[in-house]
């Protein structure tokens, strides 16, 4: 499902695991001509989405479009929808939080983007383009280093009571001192926060000018400035500064009773969180956008903790649940009768800017050798993985931008499977197997790593059984660590781990920084293999400052071929996503991002309700 606002930066870090999640191995969601065709049907569907009428919400004044003060997507929303109803969504773990400032979770990245919104917000039929938001307007500097932003009025926190000290906060309106906070937040150094921080290292200053006025000034030209600066959402003080309004940084990484809440001021309000259970939210009826005809339509939004995938396919089909990721085996082989074939269940599938890949430790010595990596890449029968696992839903990978953007080289492919290839690479590498044992070595040391495994993910447990056997065709010992996500999260942010299998979803346009710039690579950071390559980050921090599209196309062509080479990830796949969504919902759309399912609902006499709640 599309996200949006605050999801310019929370998207760079996530994918979701199953349903849920973040750094995924089945990624969220034939390459060229098909890309073009695809291409082709999108903006044929930008036309006809940007021809539709501006929307309001039944029992609402429908905004005058030529009135109205411009809001973000309004033209995408049904004048005709009616309140009420239910979305029940299903996650494979609870979110270790809900603080959109230390959690990179794609859950709870996707939970705070519904009860938040921000300065302004991509259109969703043209994500490179922003609109505005709680932001009325902005002034932009011809240098890109100043952004005068102008605040719309009235705009109020949703109420909540401070699980701490039980204090009740009502009627608070969001001002501009509320987006200075957020970023004196990010740019504390005792905030757990190192991958968005990133973003906001050449950020100068905010000055609050007044409420609904401020201006945010940048040390030096960098090309996500005005995503990182047009992205921000308002960061209530009131709930994290206490009585005496100062602010502590550790204290707010480990404030825990507070991380378990939201209090935002988008469609959405928080209500509820049942460790291992379910989390739910509620229509926000005094969420500024009702009025301007972009509010929710769907009362009540539940995410049920459901860990086992056949399980959650099983509450779909019942109707306990009311839309689902499929995996390639259900798209193909479990949805040709029952509710589907009746239109109770309908299918949508969509590439996204998301991919999959293995990625190897730098930190063990044994993948320091880009001989050995790129062995390792040419182990892997990537053609029959996607085959038999992906049912062919997926596109190859050869570095990490969009094979549908024009970031990646027409020429570049990826490196074949060739095990007498990668056999020569390892012995160049001086791997050998010098005892007969059938495994390689090296100054006494046998070629064996162990590679993560998340537990009960329907995609790995049929992948690294495969993998496994490609590495032992060249006496390459990989051995298997099944973990449960919580676990997996504090092994990658520790770095203790040989090789995992992961994913990252990405912007439409190309910042390399957060994954694979060498100052990521400390602990909490992206760059969680440890990859150090200085010609690399010079490239990077060059294409940050650089605005012109053409030279930007070019920097990141080289940056794309400089990856290839190096092999840090064997790249996988950029997988379809494929979505399973109830047929009681009415405006269902495929953007570029996904289904935005802020957009939905459903007519009075077919809305349901969750049992006791």
């Amino acid at each position: 499902m599309g996200t949006t606002g605050i999801k310019i930066l929370l998207a760079l870090l996530i994918a979701a695991v199953g349903a849920s999640g973040y750094l995924i191995v089945e990624s969220l969601d034939r390459v060229r001509a098909t890309n073009v065709r695809l291409l082709d049907r999108m903006e044929q569907m930008e036309r006809r989405l940007r021809a539709l009428p501006s929307p309001a919400v039944s029992g609402e004044t429908p905004p005058d479009p030529a009135a109205a003060p411009p809001i973000a997507n309004r033209k995408y929303f049904d004048p005709a929808a009616e309140v009420g109803g239910r979305l029940v969504l299903a996650i494979a773990a609870e979110p270790p939080s809900l603080n959109p400032i230390i959690c990179n979770e794609a859950t709870a990245a996707e939970i705070y983007s519904r009860c938040q919104s921000a300065l302004a917000e991509p259109d969703l039929a043209a994500p490179e383009e922003l609109r505005p938001m709680l932001a009325e307007s902005w002034d932009i500097s011809p240098d890109h280093l100043q952004y005068h932003v102008f605040l719309r009025k009235g705009v109020k926190w949703q109420d909540f009571t401070d699980p701490v000290t039980g204090r009740v906060f009502r009627d608070r309106e969001v001002t501009a001192r509320d987006f200075a906070f957020h970023v004196q937040v990010i740019r504390d150094p005792a905030v757990n926060c190192a991958p968005l921080r990133s973003y906001y290292q050449d950020l100068k200053s905010v000055q609050v000018l007044n409420d609904y006025e401020f201006i945010v000034t940048w040390s030096k030209p960098f090309f996500g400035s005005r995503n990182a600066t047009l992205g921000l959402t308002p960061l209530p003080r009131h709930l994290y500064c206490g009585e005496d309004g100062s602010f502590d940084g550790r204290k707010f990484n480990e404030d825990h009773r507070r991380n378990r809440i939201i209090v935002g001021c988008g469609p959405y309000r928080f209500r509820s969180w049942e460790s291992d259970r379910r989390i739910v939210l509620e229509r926000n009826e005094n969420f500024f956008g009702n009025a301007l005809g972009v509010g929710a339509s769907i009362q009540t939004v539940v995410y049920e903790v459901i860990k086992h995938p056949n399980t959650r396919f099983q509450s779909l089909l019942a109707g306990e649940l009311d839309q689902l990721a499929l995996t390639p085996d259900q798209w193909f082989n479990r949805t040709a009768g029952g509710p589907f074939a009746s239109g109770k269940l309908k299918k949508y599938r969509y590439l996204v800017p998301s991919y999959n890949y293995i990625g190897y430790n730098q930190k063990n010595p044994l993948f320091q050798d880009k001989r050995v990596r790129r062995a390792l890449t040419m182990l892997i029968d990537r053609e029959r993985i996607r085959r038999d696992i992906y049912k062919g839903l997926a596109e190859p990978a050869v570095c990490p931008f969009f094979p549908l953007s024009r970031y990646v080289p027409a020429d570049l492919k990826p490196l074949p499977y060739d095990v007498a290839a990668a056999r020569r690479l390892l012995a160049e590498a001086g791997w050998r197997d010098s005892d007969g044992d059938g495994i390689l070595d090296k100054d006494g040391k046998p070629f064996t790593f162990t590679m993560l495994q998340i537990a009960s993910h329907p995609i790995q447990e049929r992948m690294m059984p495969m993998l496994k056997e490609f590495f032992a065709a060249a006496g390459v010992d990989m051995r298997l660590q099944i973990v449960e996500w919580s676990v997996y999260i504090e092994r990658l942010n520790q770095r203790n781990y040989d090789a995992c299998s992961l994913g990252w979803s990405s912007g439409f346009d190309v910042d390399p920084y957060q994954v694979w710039h060498s100052s990521q690579c400390g602990e909490n950071g992206s760059n969680h293999i440890s990859y150090r390559n200085p010609e690399l980050d010079a490239m990077i921090e060059e294409l940050r400052r650089t605005f012109d599209p053409a030279e930007r196309v070019k920097l990141a062509h080289r940056i794309a071929r400089l990856i290839h080479e190096e092999q840090p990830y064997t790249f996988l796949f950029f997988s379809y996503s494929l979505a399973a969504v109830s047929g009681r919902y009415r405006n269902v759309r495929v953007f570029p991002g996904g289904i935005e399912s802020l957009l939905y609902w459903v007519p009075r006499n077919e809305q349901l309700t969750v049992p006791g709640i």
